[in-house]
């Protein structure tokens, strides 16, 4: 290794730009944050610039310059890559300054004199360099990326992860060996999802990688339903009244987990503050960029910092490095500023030039004198411990990528290059340009058998390890895994997470709740609050007939139509099926009421049969009555209909067998009657009407009217007969099993036709109810059609008013009482006189003129 060439330069102005270097075939750039800015510079245009001052040198920023040098001279040894060719190297430290770093750059491709244009130096660098390695901070990389991108020189960065840089067309030759934000955006995104928080506060740094980390996370969550409370962002450089006023925000916030996209610096800010209030409780979910820094004391992390959880890059071993990393001594840079500062930090003591002398011009704040015989191997910080994090690993693929593109580009064979004419690139004398056309399609496998390359935004495969802030026995912070992304995976398996191996904010076991609002339960819907966020609601519960069965239902779904909701309202319930059952007590109460008139009509037909050769029975047309009785038994058999579940058929027979019965039954009344008025027209001098109504007549007439109504019942059932009907408008939860009448036409005609024929029998007999017959039947069958019109017309407004099973009892009921009122009116006097009075069932008595007095 050759020393730096920077101890022959003595620089006259006020900045000292110390790198480490070696000339090779091919020079490989590195621009790394060595040190920090303590100086904010704000741009102005009325005096010359501030120049930049560096600060607090950075351990592990130097293990990954280290790293650099290691993984080039791993390749120079290589006699497989890069044969015949050696790679060269300019580092650089820009101290976290993009401005610096932009001078840094131009100064690599054009050569030293844009740096430096006053100074005396023994050798000046010529030759610029082919790629650039950095940088560390996105906002650097952007500034460097637009400057160098019109020229097409390749610059692979190994920390850079803001999503802007992604952008193809504003940075053509960018690439990177860590992941863009985008991947870690919505890595972040899942985990705030995976644990139900709904309710965050977010805190970024105002650089670009906080600013498009945050866009792209902000956005997934959008999408996925999740708030933010609060959202706050702070840069390095902000006073003192601005950091205070961000922690009252989160003291005063109504959640306590917290997304902060950060650097470490802007970070390690806050956290010193919160400390200073004694804020605690805190669930902080962080970027890669500070979730492994070191930003308290341990015994304050352990307070404060413990249970955050975030991303890191996935570690891997180097093999050698190590080793290299050991073997760093000021005596193998003779003169270099950055090794002796790192030998001088790393060990707390000042070195001392050959002629004993500082090896600085400034006062040391170190009071001890270095011996040069400390030993590496002894120390445990960020430098010499690689299982931190693998920002070195990302070092090494980076220079590795180069490498290969290089290897790849001088491989080139004659008449088969990529270019014009079919032309190769020239060995050691190529364009940026052509380079670059070979980091687009770089495919290698390392030595730890990870597949490298690029996407089309320059961006590598996704992978991260998820990280757990823990406190081990001696209540000190410890790092523990607890799951992994892999954005090579399917869609939706990308993250895998160890649930039970966490620890949250306070020590506990159980996730933190940060909602605004409580999860609405099964059987409820979210109603939003006005003017306030999605996450910010009420719960209201489903209407009746609708269902919620999750939690956190929008909207209620309605349930079919034979079924209904719940209680809980959190599932549907087929609905209760309500018909006229044979099991109710109402159906058997009307089953034994129109068992008892078949019963009473079987017993009085008997009875008849019994005494009809009686004058009673002979006096009121035997034949009639008997026919009539049957009539009355067809009545109270077809209300059995009625009852118990309908179907197609109980439905065509219900309807017809009821009206063709009553026909029968009227029409038999109808036939008295006519016969008690001709009966008595029949008593007055020369009157022979009786013979135009004798028995044929009165056969024919009965058959007739019935005939009417059976053809009308049968065109009925032919038409649209009667059909089984769910009806669910009369309850909510009931589904009324009924038959609907089919053709209303008909219906209406069957009913009219009964109503007509009971009003021309009600007004023959009304008016023949006088007439000096000795035992006129005429009054009787005025009052039977009095109580049978009576109760049908009552029965229309009780059916409306009793809907379902009640509104059959109801029909059924009137069936059975107009059926009884007929009975009962027109037999009872009979039963009277022939088993109470049979010394009036008589002849003559009956022909006597006072009989219906006696009687009474």
């Amino acid at each position: 290794m050759q020393k730096a060439d920077d101890s022959t330069c003595k620089f006259q102005g006020k900045v000292k730009l110390p790198e480490l270097s070696k000339d090779g075939d091919v020079i490989l750039g590195g621009i790394f944050n060595v040190h920090l800015n303590s100086f904010h510079q704000i741009h102005s245009f009325t005096g010359q610039p501030v120049e930049t001052t560096c600060s607090s040198f950075d351990l592990e920023v130097f293990r990954l310059v280290q790293t650099m040098i290691f993984a080039i001279e791993e390749i120079n040894q290589n006699p497989v890559l890069l044969p015949n060719v050696t790679l060269g190297y300019k580092i650089h430290d820009n101290c976290a300054s993009s401005a610096l770093a932009t001078k840094i750059a131009l100064s690599l491709v054009n050569g030293p004199r844009e740096m430096e244009p006053i100074q005396t130096c023994s050798q000046r660098y010529t030759k610029s360099v082919a790629a650039f390695i950095g940088c560390t901070r996105s906002s650097e990389s952007v500034d460097i990326a637009r400057t160098i991108g019109p020229f097409r020189i390749p610059m692979v960065s190994y920390y850079s992860t803001c999503a802007c840089l992604s952008k193809r067309q504003e940075y053509p030759s960018f690439f990177r060996t860590i992941p863009s934000d985008q991947y870690q955006s919505k890595l972040l995104a899942q985990l705030v999802e995976t644990f139900g928080w709904t309710w965050i506060g977010t805190i970024r740094s105002s650089d670009e990688y906080g600013i498009f980390g945050m866009q792209a996370f902000t956005e997934t969550v959008e999408k996925l339903g999740i708030c933010i409370a609060f959202s706050e962002s702070l840069h390095r450089t902000d006073g003192g009244d601005k950091i205070r006023r961000i922690v009252e925000v989160i003291k005063k916030a109504t959640t306590k987990v917290i997304v902060a996209f950060s650097s470490s610096l802007e970070m390690e800010i806050l956290v010193k503050e919160v400390v200073r209030q004694n804020v605690t409780g805190i669930q902080w979910i962080g970027s890669e960029a500070w979730v492994l820094s070191d930003l308290l004391a341990p015994e304050e992390s352990a307070i404060f910092l413990r249970g955050t959880i975030g991303p890191m890059v996935r570690k891997t071993q180097i093999r050698g490095l190590r080793d290299f990393l050991m073997d760093v001594h000021p005596s193998m840079y003779p003169g270099n500023l950055l090794v002796n500062e790192f030998w001088e930090t790393q060990f707390g003591c000042k070195l001392m030039l050959e002629n004993g002398t500082d090896q600085s011009d400034t006062t040391s704040v170190f009071p001890l004198h270095c011996t040069g015989e400390e030993n590496l191997n002894q120390t445990h910080n960020s430098y010499s411990d690689l299982t931190l994090d693998g920002s070195s690993y990302n070092v090494y693929k980076a220079v590795y990528a180069v490498a290969h593109a290089l290897h790849n580009m001088f491989s080139c064979k004659d008449k088969e290059g990529p270019f014009k004419n079919n032309t190769c690139a020239h060995t050691l004398d190529f364009k940026p340009w052509q380079l670059l056309h070979y980091m687009h399609s770089v495919q290698f496998t390392t030595k730890s058998q990870d597949k490298i390359y690029f996407d089309e935004n320059g961006d590598p495969v996704a992978s991260y390890d998820l990280v757990n802030w823990q406190t081990n026995a001696q209540g000190l912070k410890e790092i523990t895994t607890i799951g992994y992304y892999d954005g090579s995976a399917p869609s939706g398996k990308e993250l895998v997470l160890n649930k039970e191996a966490i620890i949250w904010n306070e020590g506990q076991r159980k996730v933190p709740r940060a909602v605004c609002s409580e999860s609405c339960p099964a059987g409820t819907r979210k109603v939003s609050r006005k003017g306030e966020p999605i996450c910010c609601f009420d719960c209201t519960p489903c209407a009746e007939g609708e269902i919620s069965n999750n939690t956190d239902s929008i909207d209620c779904v309605k349930c079919s139509l034979e079924y209904w909701s719940n209680q809980q309202k959190d599932r549907c319930v087929s609905k209760g099926i309500e018909f006229l059952s044979f099991a109710d007590t109402l159906g058997i109460v009307l089953v034994t009421l129109a068992l008892v008139g078949v019963c009473t009509t079987a017993a009085v037909a008997v009875v008849f049969l019994q005494y009809k050769h009686t004058p009673i029975v002979k006096a009121n047309n035997s034949e009639l009555s008997f026919l009539l009785l049957f009539a009355l038994a067809l009545c109270f058999l077809s209300s059995l209909t009625f009852i118990g579940q309908p179907s197609v058929w109980s439905c065509m027979l219900r309807r017809t067998a009821f009206s063709i019965s009553f026909v029968l039954c009227i029409s038999c009344i109808l036939g008295k009657t006519i016969i008690v008025v001709l009966a008595f027209k029949a008593t007055l001098p020369s009157n022979n009407v009786m013979k135009w109504f004798g028995h044929t007549q009165q056969r024919l007439s009965v058959l007739i009217l019935t005939s009417i109504q059976f053809a009308i019942c049968v065109l009925w059932l032919t038409i649209l007969p009667p059909f089984p009907l769910k009806n669910s408008t009369h309850y909510r939860d009931v589904i009324i099993l009924e038959c609907d009448s089919g053709s209303r036409t008909a219906f209406y005609c069957v009913s009219g036709y009964i109503a007509i024929l009971s009003c021309i029998c009600f007004v023959l007999a009304f008016l023949a109810r006088k007439l000096p017959d000795n035992f006129n039947e005429a009054k009787f069958i005025t009052f039977s059609m009095l109580i049978f019109c009576a109760v049908w017309i009552t029965y229309i407004p009780a059916s409306v008013s009793s809907p379902g099973k009640y509104s059959t009892a109801v029909e059924v009921f009137a069936i059975l009482s107009s059926s009884f009122g007929l009975l009962v009116s027109i037999f009872t006097p009979k039963f009277y006189i022939i088993l109470l009075k049979p010394e009036t069932n008589t002849k003559k008595h009956l022909m006597s003129k006072n009989a219906e007095t006696k009687i009474k």
